[in-house]
């Protein structure tokens, strides 16, 4: 079964490495990147996904998308993660290549309509995109075969959040986008903290792809440095976490999660800014604002060697085949 996805990302470093994964996988078709600021500035974001579709010959487009936040003041782009440009130590070269001119939130109202009950929309940066879809064309929620999300934490497995103590970096770069995404009448799958920090790709992981996936590999490797030199400084890890190609990994194969059910509201004021919220429990509230909104599914445990080796198969095969 192929499933055709748009791709919505903030491309930094662990989102070329979702990228390539859904790139190299021949059970994704990956109709489209859509691009958002988040870990860059919109400006790189999108040089990035045009060089890496020009690196690849990959066939989808590349639609730029929102530069900020719908309410909040933005937070800016997360260098201190993902170095000056989005690719750590890595410059992105010369780009001949133009993205597609309508503006992301358009390109994707057209891409779903065109293909109704087919598309899946897989989002790893801020959700601003998808909010701004939804308000252009609401009835896209019933039109849409799923929502893949990473992003958030529910305080599964000890994990609450990474830039605050209770938030998650793409919800809290807009969490009223994250609201009304999580709130719409679609589904919607939401791989955060509680899983992604559950898996690992340790630096003799990333030494292995190096050697083995032929060119992506050694791309793979030159571009994770600077992220697993922020990981060894700021957390004591000899590696990362797997958050982006995480979501990738549910679209491919969902039997590598356990999903919890209930709906989902995020704070989007105050100290807590960009918590996440799922109400999972089933009992009645005088003063409910999860009632009347549909369940969402959370992640709440996965099977971290079987996701490390679908990705390590995945780059292999794709790499020696180039």
């Amino acid at each position: 079964m192929t499933h055709k996805i748009i791709l919505d990302t903030d491309p930094g470093i662990d989102d070329a490495m979702a990228i390539l994964f859904a790139e190299a996988h021949p059970a994704i078709e990956l109709l489209a990147i859509t691009t958002v600021f988040g870990n860059a500035t919109i400006e790189n974001g999108t040089h990035n996904a045009l060089w890496l579709k020009q690196q690849y010959g990959m066939k989808a487009d590349v639609a730029q998308g929102a530069v900020a936040p719908l309410r909040r003041e933005p937070v800016g782009p997360t260098t201190v993660v993902h170095g000056p440009s989005g690719f750590g130590d890595v410059t992105a070269g010369e780009v001949t290549l133009a993205p597609d001119p309508r503006p992301a939130w358009q390109y994707i109202v057209e891409a779903v309509k065109a293909a109704p009950g087919e598309i899946t929309l897989v989002t790893i940066g801020p959700l601003t995109n998808l909010a701004l879809a939804l308000q252009a064309a609401p009835e896209i929620a019933g039109l849409v075969k799923q929502v893949v999300v990473m992003g958030g934490a529910f305080g599964v497995n000890g994990h609450r959040g990474n830039v605050t103590p209770y938030a998650e970096a793409n919800i809290h770069d807009d969490p009223d986008a994250a609201d009304r995404v999580f709130t719409a009448r679609w589904p919607v799958v939401i791989i955060g903290l509680d899983v992604t920090q559950q898996s690992f790709f340790s630096s003799a992981y990333l030494d292995a792809l190096r050697d083995d996936a032929g060119e992506p590999g050694r791309f793979l490797w030159d571009v994770s440095r600077f992220y697993l030199r922020f990981y060894s400084e700021r957390i004591g890890l000899d590696g990362c976490h797997v958050h982006d190609p995480s979501a990738i990994a549910y679209v491919i194969d969902p039997t590598l999660f356990t999903l919890r059910a209930g709906p989902v509201r995020v704070i989007s004021d105050g100290p807590a800014i960009g918590h996440t919220l799922q109400k999972f429990d089933g009992k009645s509230h005088p003063h409910d604002e999860w009632a009347d909104h549909p369940d969402q599914q959370v992640g709440v445990a996965v099977r971290d060697q079987a996701l490390l080796a679908l990705y390590r198969e995945t780059l292999v095969a794709w790499g020696r085949s180039r």
